[in-house]
């Protein structure tokens, strides 16, 4: 498998928990906080899974504020890319998981291969950024309102990825 990276922004832990179990699951990976990462990190790797938990009215988690735009003008092409993020389907029903939109947007205007998407089945939210042509764009978590299902979504995600990796 060529080198991976997993570059996640957590406020709760979470999306940091889901990024741990990914690397798991995915037979090893570097994980990075976005926080502490670098734009080299992303011509570094051949494979870049960006994760985040949605705040406020649909947001990215803060710590992307400062790399959201190192993803836009970085050079994605001949890389593969998968997009995870983490929401309260139930609260904020009307912008679930918006944030892993956002990471999607970013990835695919910098020329990535997107792999990853996730059928909407099971998941109970009004609307969602993280929708394009009635799929999730990359996994959805819910670890608020539905914990019990998040190793199993991860591990379908990850078997469904590897090949692509």
């Amino acid at each position: 498998m060529k080198k991976t990276v997993i570059i996640y922004g957590s406020t709760t832990g979470n999306a940091a928990k889901a990024a741990e179990t990914i690397a798991a699951k995915l037979g090893g990976g570097d994980v990075k906080e976005v926080s502490s990462a670098k734009k080299s990190d992303l011509a570094d790797y051949d494979n870049i899974i960006l994760g985040s938990s949605t705040w406020g009215d649909g947001e990215l988690q803060d710590d992307w504020f400062g790399f959201i735009s190192e993803v836009k003008s970085a050079n994605l092409s001949g890389k593969t890319v998968a997009v995870f993020g983490v929401g309260d389907q139930f609260s904020y029903s009307d912008t679930y998981v918006n944030a892993m939109g956002e990471l999607y947007e970013a990835a695919k205007s910098a020329g990535a291969k997107i792999v990853g998407e996730t059928s909407t089945d099971g998941y109970s939210f009004s609307e969602s950024s993280a929708v394009k042509d009635g799929k999730f764009v990359g996994l959805a978590l819910d670890y608020d309102n539905q914990d019990q299902l998040s190793e199993s979504r991860i591990e379908a995600w990850t078997a469904q990825i590897i090949p692509e990796l």
